[in-house]
């Protein structure tokens, strides 16, 4: 049995993986802004303090496994905040839980978003630590145009992504056997999207914009099937790589432009 510890767990794509691993055996150790096993806010560094201490007492130290999944997705800086700073802080401050496992594995959860447009100012401010600076620019961001406001959340998103490259190949990541990795999903079935998706209408927006010719959108446990194999025991070489389970965005978007 290995174990796991999943954010986002009490809803959404997190909820989805944590049910499917417990429901393979595994041991899920969840957390969330509530309701899970360990209640912590990853917009604060006292809530990602919070997170690694539980995480550690919980499992008595050792854990096989970290699945970061919560995010927001709302134009404001807490989403820069969660995104991106919260992302990191669980990845890093639970690394050192997975030096007892004998097949450490990490995992995140990007966007499909990472694709769209987004402020490189935002960007390399987040790229750099710097957490004060980059909320202030969110703060910008918010109070300008909605074209503006989107860019939040890609931006998160596209610097969560690129320190997933950079973070990969270093001696405390690869060096030290452990695979980091993230995943791109496209449009998910969760409570935040059921509004927009519930009308003809809204569904034709949303077709214009995120593409999604192999099937439309998803159900949770789509991209949580692909969590629990990229933090499982197989996944023993994949490295840096944002995986889209996007129902063909990428593709759409990019097509062969990649090479």
């Amino acid at each position: 049995m290995r174990t796991y510890v999943v954010t986002g767990a009490a809803s959404g794509i997190g909820k989805a993986t944590a049910e499917l691993l417990a429901g393979r055996g595994e041991r899920v150790i969840g957390a969330d802004l509530h309701g899970a096993d360990i209640d912590a806010d990853l917009t604060t560094e006292g809530g990602r303090a919070h997170l690694v201490s539980e995480a550690r007492r919980l499992s008595g130290g050792t854990i096989d496994a970290i699945v970061a999944v919560a995010g927001l997705a709302i134009p404001a800086p807490a989403t820069i905040a969660v995104n991106h700073f919260g992302m990191v802080a669980t990845l890093e401050g639970l690394r050192p839980l997975l030096e007892g496992s004998d097949a450490p594995r990490a995992v995140g959860v990007s966007s499909m978003a990472s694709l769209l447009p987004a402020d490189d100012a935002l960007i390399e401010l987040q790229l750099a630590g710097d957490e004060a600076g980059a909320l202030r620019r969110a703060v910008e961001l918010a109070e300008g145009t909605p074209e503006q406001q989107s860019l939040i959340y890609s931006s998160s998103k596209v610097a969560f992504s690129r320190w997933i490259r950079r973070a990969s190949v270093r001696p405390e990541w690869a060096g030290a056997g452990i695979p980091l990795n993230a995943i791109g999903p496209g449009i998910v079935l969760t409570p935040m999207t059921e509004p927009l998706l519930a009308t003809e209408e809204g569904r034709a927006t949303v077709a214009r914009s995120v593409p999604m010719p192999l099937n439309g959108p998803e159900q949770p446990v789509v991209p949580a099937y692909l969590l629990a194999w990229l933090a499982g025991p197989e996944n023993s070489h994949l490295c840096g790589q944002v995986v889209f389970v996007d129902g063909g965005s990428d593709v759409m978007w990019r097509g062969d432009g990649v090479w």
